[in-house]
């Protein structure tokens, strides 16, 4: 096998898990509060991680870190796991799947925005014609398809959705300042996280014995969404002898996840669903006209 049918298998392999990911959210979500399914899953991703690193023989780089790493860890690992995911279920918690979904997609949107202030970057027309394009349809997703009504399904679930967008963004440019490798940051970012996840579940969740079902759920979400996802898109993007070919794959993933979110959520997909879902899409190919 050829790398870069190698780094399509990956690439693809890293998709499909991500596609499963809404409905593995709002699944666990009917046995978890949002604060507890983050506790067990971020504890699942991070022994994965760790299982990881020790196949790899580079557990021991995760405790030679320098203090100046360790600091950003706990900056990193404030904006995800913690907050990221903490306002991520938590939409995902007051919105059906089919709208949650869509609007987080956004994230390259507001990275791209966020990038001029933060990173010095330019902002181009593509730029601006793809906030345009893509937030119309956040519009006409978030309205059930009556955009110039402005009566949202849930304005605060839809708030929670975007601004999990803010985060994830953030999260990544401050990432960049990360030189450590990536599996080392990441499993090194969830360990800095765990203090804060901790200490918010028990000042606001009553301790209980975790139902089977959501322990499962939480299993599913920190082993594939949190962790081996990260890692198969690394793979891929590592192996590959054409970025921009990998990269375009991500493209499939919010389109299968309605398939899974119909089949096995149980809601009927809206066609304004469907139709914000291409506004957003070509949104982000506007990204890369040149």
């Amino acid at each position: 096998m050829t790398s870069q049918r190698k780094a399509i298998l990956y690439g693809l392999s890293a998709v499909l898990l991500w596609s499963t990911v809404a409905t593995a959210f709002k699944l666990s979500l009917r046995y978890f509060s949002p604060i507890e399914l983050l506790l067990y899953s971020g504890s699942f991703s991070t022994l994965l991680l760790g299982a990881i690193l020790l196949c790899q023989r580079k557990f021991h780089l995760a405790f030679q870190c320098s203090l100046q790493e360790y600091l950003l860890s706990i900056c990193l690992g404030l904006l995800s796991p913690f907050l990221y995911y903490l306002i991520l279920f938590k939409a995902y918690d007051l919105l059906p799947a089919q709208q949650a979904q869509p609007l987080n997609y956004t994230w390259a949107i507001t990275l791209s925005l966020l990038a001029v202030p933060l990173l010095k970057q330019k902002i181009g027309w593509q730029q601006w014609l793809a906030l345009l394009v893509s937030y119309c349809g956040v519009v006409v997703i978030s309205t059930e398809g009556k955009p110039f009504s402005f009566q949202f399904t849930d304005p605060l679930g839809v708030g929670l959705a975007l601004a999990s967008t803010i985060v994830w963004a953030l999260y990544w440019i401050y990432n960049t300042r990360d030189s450590r490798d990536p599996v080392v940051g990441l499993f090194v970012n969830f360990l800095c996280s765990f203090p804060f996840v901790l200490g918010y579940y028990l000042l606001t969740t009553d301790v209980r014995m975790p139902p089977v079902n959501g322990l499962l759920g939480a299993a599913y979400v920190g082993t594939f969404e949190m962790g081996a996802c990260f890692v198969l898109w690394l793979l891929a993007m590592k192996t590959t002898d054409s970025t921009a070919k990998i990269s375009n794959l991500i493209f499939l993933s919010p389109f299968l996840s309605l398939i899974f979110i119909y089949f096995l959520v149980g809601e009927k997909i809206l066609a304004a669903t469907f139709i914000g879902l291409i506004l957003i899409v070509a949104g982000l190919f506007c990204q890369r006209l040149k």
